[in-house]
């Protein structure tokens, strides 16, 4: 695997590696309470309605607040305190979950844990573009989505650990540790980037072109209503891949569901953590070749391949014939996230130009968490009156349906 190129300057170039371990630690101090959620639900008398409407609500802010980021994104000159102040909520209150007593105080915990990470999603994904050449994208955010990923394998390890020798509550103090450590990263190890430098690759295909690259954009023109703050039409390659990701959002409830799942099957809810664990060592090992693949081959296709994996995943969950066949399909799982999370990002930042790439990020994480919050609603809700299996039927078949819409699209535009 070729290392990342360090075109940029070297602060910026270091920022994909500092964001990487950001959300390392993240993902750790997340992936420790989140597998557990589900048993702790049930201890305070709460069921599937409830948790999705947990999940659901948190979701919805979480969208609000990238959609609102985004367009700040691209009027701002300095991200960085969005971002570390993202990271600084999110893992204040995490430890808050070991002192709740009821289910609705786990919803406002959820609500504030996401409007952080809604803050802070855009302007993060920006700064990467901004570090590195057009051409190395997928690998930039592949190697991100690893370093993520890790983070979740690690923390139902850590969960696992405590569960066994302590209990559910040790699990959410202890997740303070990973979150102390990524907002102390966070804070000294980011670096600004520079807005307005032409990409190499817009560089080079206007070259190619024979026309000009737009020329940068200054924070005086910004003021003054230049369309990159306002006037900007987004174009419509980038509409027809937020219809297709909207649509397979709809369908994509929260993987807690899974864990839910897992656990009416028959696997203990000692063993939750552990099913983190399974999908996520495919994720991480998946993610950053999944990224370097798409800088060379069609990102529309890779993410298609994606969503097929994920129909089949819900599809067996739906008819769940056995413990091993959960298992196996956990694994499977992590393939799906790995073709998708990090390519679809890629992808959505090159259909646009540099000065609303924010804007794209903020709408396209806008639309996939207010379906995403439809998903969860109508996942507990399904579940609630035709049984287990429906509501994952349903959702795998928005999924392949959303597979043949990003891959005739990616037809389409060759023809």
């Amino acid at each position: 695997m070729p290392a990342l190129p360090s075109e940029r300057e070297p602060s910026a170039a270091r920022n994909v590696y500092v964001f990487g371990a950001t959300s390392l630690l993240n993902d750790t101090a997340s992936e420790m309470a989140y597998w557990v959620l589900p048993a702790f639900l049930v201890s305070l008398g709460a069921g599937p309605a409830q948790l999705g409407l947990i999940e659901g609500l948190a979701e919805s802010v979480a969208s609000f607040a990238q959609l609102f980021s985004g367009y700040l994104t691209d009027r701002i000159d300095r991200r960085k305190p969005l971002v570390v102040a993202g990271y600084f909520v999110a893992n204040a209150v995490k430890p808050l979950l070991a002192v709740v007593s009821a289910w609705w105080q786990i919803l406002l915990i959820r609500f504030s844990d996401r409007l952080a990470k809604g803050v802070r999603g855009a302007p993060r994904d920006v700064m990467v573009a901004e570090s590195v050449p057009k051409e190395r994208l997928g690998s930039a955010y592949g190697l991100i989505q690893s370093m993520d990923s890790a983070g979740a394998i690690l923390g139902p390890l850590v969960a696992l650990f405590l569960l066994a020798h302590y209990g559910i509550r040790s699990v959410f103090w202890a997740a303070a540790i990973p979150g102390a450590l990524c907002v102390v990263v966070a804070l000294f190890g980011i670096r600004e980037t520079k807005r307005g430098a032409p990409d190499r690759g817009d560089l080079k295909s206007a070259n190619a072109a024979g026309t000009p690259p737009d020329p940068p954009v200054s924070q005086k023109a910004r003021d003054m209503g230049h369309p990159a703050a306002s006037g900007v039409t987004l174009p419509g390659s980038f509409y027809v891949v937020l219809i297709a990701v909207s649509l397979f959002s709809l369908g994509n409830s929260s993987d807690m569901f899974l864990v839910m799942r897992a656990q009416n099957v028959g696997i203990p809810v000692a063993m939750a953590p552990l099913l983190g664990l399974v999908f996520n060592i495919t994720y991480t090992l998946g993610s950053w070749p999944a990224g370097w693949i798409s800088d060379r081959f069609s990102r529309r296709g890779i993410a298609a391949a994606g969503y097929l994996i994920y129909a089949a995943v819900y599809f067996v969950f739906g008819r769940a014939p056995s413990t091993l066949a959960i298992w196996i399909t956990m694994a499977v799982y992590g393939l799906y996230y790995a073709l998708t999370q990090p390519v679809l990002k890629a992808l959505v930042v090159e259909t646009v130009g540099q000065e609303v790439r924010g804007r794209a990020l903020g709408v396209y994480a806008f639309a996939t968490s207010v379906a995403t919050l439809a998903a969860s609603l109508i996942t507990g809700q399904l579940w609630k009156h035709y049984g287990a299996g429906v509501p994952f039927y349903f959702s795998a078949g928005l999924a392949a349906t959303a597979a043949v819409v990003l891959a005739v699209s990616g037809n389409a535009r060759k023809n």
